[in-house]
Parts: structure tokens; C-alpha cells; sequence
């Protein structure tokens, strides 16, 4: 061997002698490894023919081989989200929608038909929509917590109920034994049907009894949120006993990919520990920060699920162990445009930051129609009860820090200016020196 061949190959042997696996890099893991012969692909290959005809576990468990498929770091992953969801099998993608829109391209086929609840996620229901479009299927749409006209609206050719616990921006919760009596009883005219949950704000710490042994067939959620909680690493999971469709939906993902880098899974494992305790911080500052809101003489609705107010309050009683970080008010008598300078005047001082998501170290705000429902037509967006919110989602400052803020924000933010903000918005641009992300058409 000439002295670039020999360095490269030491380089590669060594690297796997230190780690275990034999990388094709001599100093990171790869997407493949050296499988040294024809013997290890093939007994991969009918180790994933043994998963597709068992009754329990998913190939995406199998040894690694090919990153689009898994990598240690999934598996570990994976190891842990069974643990947490009680499930048989689980997979990770890259993001939560991939993992809701893996679980529509499984469980529908042509003419085939989906009931949603109403307050799913809008991008949720942009993907249902456009993809029933596609295969002639159809959907329906029922208010949460109208179990008569879930029961009314399935069908001999319904697929799937999908629902999310908590919602956003409303936090309404689903009762589980209901959805699953409504469900079960549906399959004897419905006999495909699976209940699919989104719990992505309740998490699988939030419940005191997992979803899945609750009745429910699917989970489905952003792992961005709380179960990354830093707003670092971009990921989302299925989580599943129907060993089936868990194989099924790998199937998918090994065709047109989407599985989770394993610097990401990596991290993330590492800090699950870490950020199931900040949920639960966070889930006690949301409800002492509700409870002031509720108090407060210049709001008018807050919407958290630890108020006794709540509209779920039997369901959360029932079946949830934590409220979360996630809430969202009304302030007494503003428009949609006063309810936006309000969040806008909050953001000015500074430990509340302007963003779009949830569950991170910093408490965020958001006018809600402005980041989530910006061409939602006004008359839909009061249908489904979105209009006039300021979303909160809390972090792990001091929760009388952000009482104390809110408190001058909503007996002092009036006086502030549109012109006050911008000028402040600009300084603070200076300041921090970063680029002015206002686009320029």
C-alpha cells in the first residue's frame, strides 16, 4: 500500500477499536458502517423480514447499517421513548409534522375518510386536507369534547380520529376514556379505524396514565417541545402496540426518508433527564402565573388547564398528572389590533422574548393570529375560538418575574406607542448586533 492508503485504513481500524462500531470515518460515526461481507446484509435482512411478519416490535430497532434507517443514537432514543410512551414500538423523525404526515400516508388509503378535532394544529389540517385531495378521501371536523358528534361523524370508511392534548392555543384536554369508548364501539362499522393522539404540549410526563394503555392506538408529537426543551434540536416521534402499522410507517420512512440524524438523537438522550425536570418547573410557573392572570381586573379570559374553570376540568382531574407550560388570555375589551401591541409591549421587556413556539429555557409570546393564523378568514378564526390570544409559553425564569412584567404590561402597555416600539425594537437590533429580520420586498 502506498502511504495514503495505509494512513486512511489505520485511521478507520483504529477509530473502530476505540468505539465498537467500524465507522468509514476515523474520527465520527458515519451513515454507514463496513459490514466486512455479503453475511452480515443478509442476516439484517432477514432479521427485518422476522419484524415485519411478528405481532410485537418495529425494524426500526434493527443493528444500524444504513442511516436513513437508524443509527445508535435512534436506538437509544427509541429505547427511551418505549420506556416513556409504555409502547412496543416507536420511531423518530426529523420533525413533529413528518411524524403526523408519516401517520396520514400509513393509515389512509384511497377514498378513505379521517374525523379531526377542531383545535388541531392548522398545518395538521392543511396536510389532511391536500392529502384526502389526493387520494378522494374526505375528512370531518368536530368540535373537542363533542363525543355525540364523534360518534355521528364515523363512518364504515374512517381511518383514523386525531386529536391533540393539550391544544393550542386553547389547552383543551382530551377525556381519553371517552375518545376510547367512542372508538371501540365505531369499530363495528369502522373496523380500520385507530385513534391517533398528538401530545405533544401534555407530553408523557402529563398524563397519569400512559395514552396507550388508556385505549389509544397512536402517539404522535414534537419532541422540538418539551422533550428537547432548549429549542436546539428539531425532532418529532410515533409511538405505537400496532406492530403492523409501526412496520408499515418504517417501510415509508426507508423509502423517502425523514429518519433522525444521530447528532440530534444523541443530544437529545442525553438530556432527557434534564428536561423532564424542567417541564416540571415550567408546569408549576404556568400555574401560578394562570392563577394571576385569572385574578387580574384587566383580563378577561386565561386559558391554562390547572384553573378550576377549565372546560376539561373533570377530564384533566381524571387523567392528567401536570398542566404544562402552555397558556393563553384575552385582555378585557381589546381588539384584535390592541390584543397585538399588548404582546408587543410585553416582548419589550425583555424576559419574555417575541417567538413562535414552546417549551424551550426563555417564555415566549406571541400575538396568536399573527404567527399561527395570519390567513385564517376573520369569521373561521372566532369559529374555532383562536381570535384575540396572547399565547404564552412559560419558561424556567422566576415565575415573579414574568407575574411582575405582565402586571405592568397590561396596566401600562396602553401608553406605549406604536412609534415607542419600533424605535425600542430597533435599539434593541443595535444593540445585540444582529441583522433586522424584517423582509424586504
Amino acid at each position: 500500500m502506498t502511504q495514503v492508503t495505509r494512513t486512511l485504513h489505520e485511521a478507520l481500524d483504529t477509530h473502530a477499536r476505540r468505539v465498537g462500531l467500524p465507522y468509514l470515518h476515523p474520527h465520527e460515526p458515519t451513515v454507514q458502517l463496513d459490514l466486512l461481507g455479503s453475511a452480515r446484509a443478509i442476516a439484517w435482512q432477514e432479521n427485518k423480514a422476522a419484524f415485519l411478519f411478528a405481532r410485537d416490535g418495529c425494524w426500526s430497532e434493527l443493528p444500524p447499517v444504513y442511516a436513513r434507517y437508524a443509527t445508535p443514537a435512534t436506538t437509544a432514543l427509541i429505547a427511551r421513548l418505549k420506556d416513556l410512551e409504555r409502547a412496543s414500538c416507536a420511531l423518530v423523525c426529523d420533525s413533529g409534522m413528518q411524524a403526523t404526515a408519516l401517520v396520514f400516508d400509513t393509515l389512509m388509503v384511497p377514498g378513505s375518510h379521517a374525523v379531526l378535532m377542531r383545535q388541531i394544529y392548522n398545518k395538521t389540517r392543511a396536510y389532511l386536507e391536500w392529502l384526502v385531495a389526493r387520494i378522494g378521501g374526505s375528512l370531518t371536523i368536530v368540535d373537542d369534547g363533542d363525543g355525540e358528534a364523534l360518534a355521528a361523524a364515523i363512518r364504515p370508511a374512517t381511518r383514523m380520529v386525531f386529536a391533540e392534548t393539550y391544544t393550542n392555543p386553547l389547552v383543551r384536554a382530551q377525556d381519553l376514556d371517552r375518545l376510547r369508548d367512542v372508538v371501540a364501539d365505531a369499530r363495528r362499522h369502522a373496523p380500520a379505524i385507530k385513534l391517533v393522539i398528538d401530545s405533544t404540549i401534555a407530553t408523557p410526563w402529563g398524563f397519569k396514565v400512559p395514552p396507550l394503555d388508556s385505549g389509544v392506538d397512536i402517539i404522535v408529537a414534537s419532541g422540538t417541545k418539551a422533550l428537547g426543551g432548549q429549542d436546539r434540536d428539531l425532532w418529532g416521534y410515533v409511538a405505537t402496540r400496532e406492530a403492523a402499522f409501526a412496520n408499515a410507517l418504517m417501510d415509508l420512512i426507508a423509502m423517502r426518508g425523514g429518519i433522525l440524524d444521530w447528532r440530534r438523537a444523541a443530544a437529545i438522550v442525553s438530556g432527557l433527564d434534564d428536561a423532564e425536570r424542567a417541564h416540571a418547573v415550567r408546569s408549576t410557573s404556568a400555574t401560578r402565573v394562570a392563577a394571576f392572570l385569572a385574578r387580574h381586573p384587566r383580563v378577561s379570559e386565561v386559558f391554562h388547564p390547572s384553573l378550576p374553570t377549565h372546560a376539561d376540568a373533570a377530564a384533566i382531574a381524571r387523567h392528567y398528572a401536570r398542566p404544562g407550560s402552555l397558556l393563553s388570555f384575552r385582555v378585557s375589551g381589546a381588539d384584535e389590533a390592541r390584543t397585538r401591541h399588548l404582546a408587543d409591549v410585553l416582548a419589550t421587556c425583555v424576559i419574555v422574548r417575541y417567538a413562535l413556539s414552546f417549551d424551550g429555557l426563555a417564555t415566549k409570546v406571541n400575538h396568536h393570529r399573527t404567527v399561527s393564523e395570519y390567513f385564517t378568514p376573520p369569521h373561521q378564526l372566532k369559529r374555532n375560538g383562536f381570535d384575540r390570544l396572547i399565547r404564552l409559553a412559560v419558561g424556567i425564569e422566576d415565575a415573579d418575574d414574568l407575574i411582575a412584567v405582565l402586571n405592568w404590561t397590561l396596566h401600562h402597555g396602553d401608553k406605549m406607542t406604536e412609534a415607542e416600539i419600533e424605535a425600542w425594537q430597533a435599539e434593541r437590533t443595535k444593540e445585540l448586533q444582529i441583522a433586522d429580520c424584517r423582509l424586504q420586498i
